[in-house]
């Protein structure tokens, strides 16, 4: 076979037209140490602090010590398969999740990927997982209530919207109940949930995401999952990632509740991430800037102002104490950063009164101004009224000769007490909250057995609902009392038909 000369020519004039010389300049560095989740990289001179960085196996890290000498890595995944040596790339990207209406209804890990199996997530927006908290001037005062359906709250500890509220309690006291409660109780208000959960059984998280699509509130709720198998970075970043997903809403003008569940893990893990770095420890070992890990998160959480739109972003985050002790270091912390707290006390718990909110600890300090003004007048005096009873009580067991006032206070008390009790996952309506405490301050309720209390109140709504459906809606529609007259034949009616049991 011969070879034409010609056709080589043309073959290599083919080969030199067609020639593209693309210049592709990488970053790349290479593993000097490996362990524990944490890679020492060497090379990377221009990495950025925060960035995302790729492994030769394709797992990603994200860079958090830039030293003289190398970069301290932390890993986004499995980290068995790195070895030294490795090569590691930049990728210029600051840590992002996606963002959007997409995410609604899934369940997600702290970078944003589905682990519902439901598919992948069509989302073609990100937002980056560290942002700057909204200036004072783009902020407002926060002046609309968050109902969330449970009495005591709505009515002693009220939350507003773009408030930060701090559930604080020991572990198996109900935090949690009152966190779904809080979302079922949204269904018909317009606002998006974000349920973070961090270091928490994968089981438990399951019951919760089963709990909310039971009562329709997947339709409305975005689930961050990171789980007590995940390794520490994931559970450090969860949290930064729910509250991007709901800047997203709240920037375009919408209303969010983010849920937070619970920091003191997310401050576990961002310890054991720094103590791996060789970051200086400081009390109880947490690095010195664990203050900043949890500001620079709730600060997040703002009502914005009406050029901006007007959306806002609640934060309900929580801590677990042990043995009741809010004056421990991550408490205090987040203590100081919050609008106040919901403080839930295993006593109460264990002697049957659910929700276990002890109103003595709990503070709202900004609630009081979003609360509706029918709330406002008919819930003015509870709290001190508690008070009062609960100090009366103990001093009610050493003495049997109580005078008719005393008597009074404490029959109110008892009554007061069966009132603010609450059934798991049956948040309720302002207007029907509104009624119930009501008739119990201005008596009503007085001459009824206390064990015939919450059958009274079931009855009463029932009742409501049917003879009084305009007296509601007043007060739905308006946030104020109908006329005392009107609103007290109403219930007199109903009185007369309810039966006292034998």
């Amino acid at each position: 076979m011969s070879i034409k000369a010609e056709e080589i020519s043309a073959l290599i004039k083919q080969q030199i037209e067609n020639y593209d010389s693309d210049i592709e300049v990488n970053d790349v560095g290479t593993v000097i140490e490996i362990g524990d989740g944490i890679a020492r990289v060497h090379g990377l001179d221009n990495v950025m602090s925060g960035e995302l960085v790729e492994f030769s196996n394709g797992v990603m890290g994200m860079a958090q010590n830039l030293e003289e000498n190398n970069v301290g890595v932390v890993i986004l995944g499995p980290f068995t398969e790195i070895r030294e040596g490795d090569e590691v790339r930049r990728t210029g990207r600051i840590m992002q999740v996606p963002v959007g209406d997409e995410l609604i209804g899934r369940v997600v890990n702290s970078l944003g990927q589905p682990v519902d199996g439901n598919g992948a997530i069509e989302s073609t927006k990100t937002r980056p997982i560290e942002a700057k908290a909204p200036g004072v001037m783009d902020r407002k005062s926060v002046d609309e209530p968050l109902q969330t359906g449970i009495k005591v709250i709505d009515s002693m500890v009220p939350i507003g919207r773009g408030q930060r509220e701090l559930i604080i309690g020991d572990r198996q006291t109900g935090k949690t109940a009152i966190a779904i409660d809080t979302i079922l109780n949204q269904k018909e208000e317009d606002v998006i949930c974000i349920y973070v959960a961090i270091g928490q059984k994968d089981s438990t998280v399951s019951g919760v995401v089963e709990t909310l699509r039971q009562h329709g509130a997947m339709d409305y709720t975005i689930v961050v999952n990171a789980g007590a198998s995940e390794p520490a970075p994931l559970l450090y970043l969860a949290p930064y990632a729910g509250v991007s997903m709901g800047e997203e809403f709240m920037y375009n003008g919408k209303h969010v509740l983010v849920v937070y569940d619970d920091l003191s893990k997310q401050a576990a893990a961002y310890r054991e991430l720094s103590l791996l770095l060789r970051r200086p420890p400081g009390r109880e070992a947490f690095p010195g800037d664990v203050f900043f890990l949890h500001s620079r998160l709730l600060e997040r959480a703002a009502k914005l102002s009406d050029e901006k739109g007007g959306g806002s972003l609640t934060a309900l985050p929580f801590v677990e104490t042990q043995a009741g002790d809010i004056g421990a270091y991550i408490p205090t912390n987040v203590i100081s950063i919050t609008d106040g707290q919901i403080f839930l006390q295993s006593d109460l718990f264990h002697s049957g009164v659910r929700p276990a909110i002890n109103p003595g600890l709990s503070v709202s300090r900004v609630g009081g101004s979003a609360q509706i003004k029918a709330m406002k007048k008919v819930a003015g005096t509870l709290r001190l009224d508690l008070a009062s009873f609960r100090e009366l009580e103990s001093f009610a067991q050493f003495g049997s000769d109580l005078d008719k006032a005393t008597q009074a206070k404490l029959d109110r008390g008892q009554r007061t007490v069966e009132i603010l009790k609450q059934g798991l996952h049956q948040p309720q309506r302002v207007e029907y909250q509104v009624a119930i405490i009501y008739a119990l301050v201005n008596g009503f309720l007085d001459d009824i057995p206390v064990e015939d209390v919450v059958r009274f109140e079931e009855e009463l709504h029932a009742y409501l609902k049917q003879h009084g459906s305009e007296i509601l809606n007043h007060i739905r529609e308006t946030g104020k009392l109908p006329e005392t007259d009107e609103f007290n034949k109403v219930i007199s009616d109903f009185k007369n038909t309810f039966v006292v049991s034998e």
